[in-house]
């Protein structure tokens, strides 16, 4: 009866060795799949490349940022009591229709849908927007638009970074032109809460800052300057340093026609 009792244990422990085993190959097939499963499986090939769903999710939101954003900027050429706000919304309404016409040719060639009117959210800082006055309209107008070109700022980042495609990493480029040119000018402004845009970010991360630790009043060494050794001759130079305001180069070739 011993001997029952221990092989039956034996084949207990067998059985639970091999299951523990299995289990993550099992609950592996439930899953969706590795992130690149994920990339393929949502990419459809087009003669530019691969056009995954990040692609398309990035051609939408830069005609809706359009949609939003250039009458947010025509409004302040036409209300806003400083030049600063006017400039800067002088440069939304031909930055946004600029890329708005590049995106739309974009998306006809790759056959992606395009919305034609801006989302619930945007409508609402649109709203609030009007209904402000003097003071809190310069306000408004300098935070919710640098908010939303610093959010989409990164996205193209990703985008420009990732795709696979050609035409949606020419726009995205494009898009990078724009929306430095714009948080430049709106920040230009003097309007911008700095503060507020800190905090924000540091609300959405959980990681722990790195870097250096902060300055205890004493000098620190000179680093060493990067420069190369020998002179083979190097021909490039490096591109040119923003300036005033309206300094950054957005300067490119015309979008094709509608």
């Amino acid at each position: 009866m011993r001997h029952i009792n221990g092989t039956v244990l034996i084949i207990a422990g067998i059985v639970a060795t091999v299951g523990a085993l299995l289990f993550p190959v099992w609950s592996y097939a439930d899953r969706s799949g590795t992130g690149r499963d994920r990339l393929d499986s949502s990419s459809v090939p087009t003669r530019w490349g691969p056009l995954s769903a990040t692609d398309r999710d990035f051609l939408v939101r830069v005609r809706l940022a359009g949609l939003w954003e250039l009458p947010a900027g025509q409004q302040a050429v036409e209300r806003a009591p400083t030049q600063a706000i006017r400039d800067a919304g002088d440069h939304l309404v031909v930055g946004h229709a600029d890329l708005d016409a590049r995106a739309r040719d974009v998306a006809a060639k790759l056959g992606v849908e395009l919305p034609n009117q801006p989302n619930e959210q945007q409508r609402g800082w649109l709203r609030e927007l009007s209904a402000a006055r003097g003071d809190e309209y310069e306000r408004k107008f300098a935070n919710l638009l640098r908010i939303a070109h610093g959010k989409v700022f990164a996205l193209v980042a990703q985008v420009r970074h990732t795709t696979r495609n050609t035409l949606i990493r020419q726009l995205a480029t494009d898009a990078n032109q724009t929306v430095l040119d714009h948080i430049t000018m709106l920040e230009a402004t003097g309007r911008v809460d700095f503060d507020a845009l800190a905090h924000e970010a540091a609300d959405g991360t959980a990681a722990s800052p790195t870097g250096p630790p902060p300055p205890d009043g004493d000098v620190p060494a000179a680093p060493d300057p990067a420069v190369p050794s020998g002179d083979p001759g190097f021909t490039s130079r490096p591109s040119p340093r923003p300036g005033p305001p309206t300094a950054i180069d957005t300067a490119r070739p015309a979008p094709p026609a509608p």
